[in-house]
């Protein structure tokens, strides 16, 4: 048999599509079309892949009569060979990359490493002041260690999460939309509950702050950052359950969160890998810009806390009190804000570089 005969038959076998084929190789359907047409012949790290998916060898691949191998069990889906794997369900697209377990990963440990971060600022408060150890300019020390640990137990989440988030998009830079309507529509109730019962949460802490606020200040605040935590934990949830169903918005993340020379370097057909490097460009051009305007905002910034000083008449006699100094911080707001406009607009008319 030919690789075309193979290639098709180990498709057939397993119920994929073209499209599935390509999304796993990182390529374009029409490339996967070209080989089975006999156009064109995949590269050797295609090839290489294709083995490890349809578990066979190169030279069985590419010269190999792969039909006579044992197959799928067309009943039940169980392995009637050693080399028998699953079958790929027909019908519309399926997840077939673990998109859907990478996300519901993410979707557990960034708001828990979140909320982790609050919620070790809620035990410090409790205890801030009962227990004096060693201070620094009168902080109670016992207190920056209880936040010290709350941070280190959140990035204990959020980077081995962000890690792994890099090394799904380099592995598969290319997600075909496989969620339904009403996949959809159960993510936009999840979020709505979730908002909801974020916002119960938050407005529950400070009603026990206002609550506590004359008999038990430090319990008020526990209360306070504690509910807050748990809020910001479910809202960031259900930001992302509902942000999962986006794969659009997915695949243009990966222009936007690798490095050029990680584009370059991935398995993608010359097409992708261009439409990549475009986000890339915008991406970075929208950087330029926003620092530029920061930049901008720490000069207005700074120029607020130091012009009582530069004006006055006796410069040792200064103190930040005046009215530009008491507002300097206003200025990275407000940069933030024109950052925050300019990526809006750069989005809205600028789809078309």
């Amino acid at each position: 048999m030919s690789f075309r005969d193979n290639l098709q038959h180990l498709r057939a076998e397993r119920n994929m599509t073209q499209e599935q084929l390509a999304m796993l190789l990182g390529v374009s359907r029409q490339s996967v079309t070209k080989w089975e047409a006999e156009r064109a012949m995949p590269e050797l790290d295609k090839l290489l892949k294709m083995c490890q998916i349809f578990d066979c060898t190169l030279d069985d691949l590419v010269t190999g009569d792969l039909a006579a191998r044992p197959a799928v069990s067309a009943d039940a889906g169980e392995e009637a060979g050693p080399h028998a794997v699953p079958r790929i369900p027909a019908g519309p697209p399926q997840d077939i990359c673990g998109y859907e377990e990478h996300q519901l990963m993410m979707a557990w440990k960034v708001p828990t490493g979140v909320a982790a971060i609050l919620l070790g600022i809620a035990i410090g408060l409790l205890f801030e002041g009962s227990v004096m150890l060693a201070s620094w300019n009168g902080r109670d020390g016992l207190f920056v260690i209880i936040v010290l640990v709350g941070i280190l137990a959140g990035l204990a989440f959020l980077v081995p999460a962000g890690m792994d988030h890099a090394a799904f998009q380099k592995a598969h830079p290319f997600i075909e939309d496989f969620y339904t309507d009403e996949d959809r529509d159960a993510a936009r109730k999840t979020f709505s509950v979730s908002l909801i019962a974020g916002i119960a949460f938050i407005f529950t802490g400070i009603g026990a702050l206002l609550m506590l606020e004359e008999t038990a200040e430090h319990w008020g605040l526990f209360f306070l950052m504690l509910f807050i935590a748990l809020g910001v934990w479910w809202i960031i949830r259900g930001g992302m359950l509902l942000g999962r169903t986006n794969v659009a918005e997915y695949n243009k993340s990966v222009g936007e969160d690798l490095e050029v020379e990680e584009i370059m370097n991935l398995a993608l057909d010359e097409a992708r890998r261009d439409a990549l490097l475009a986000v890339k460009r915008r991406d970075n051009k929208l950087g330029a810009i926003c620092g530029v305007i920061m930049i901008v905002a720490t000069i207005v910034g700074l120029g607020l806390l130091f012009a009582p000083v530069l004006t006055s008449s006796n410069p040792d006699a200064f103190e930040p009190l005046g009215t530009s100094a008491t507002w300097f911080w206003v200025a990275w707001p407000v940069g933030g804000m024109i950052c925050g406009i300019v990526a809006l607009i750069w989005e809205a008319f600028g789809r078309g570089e």
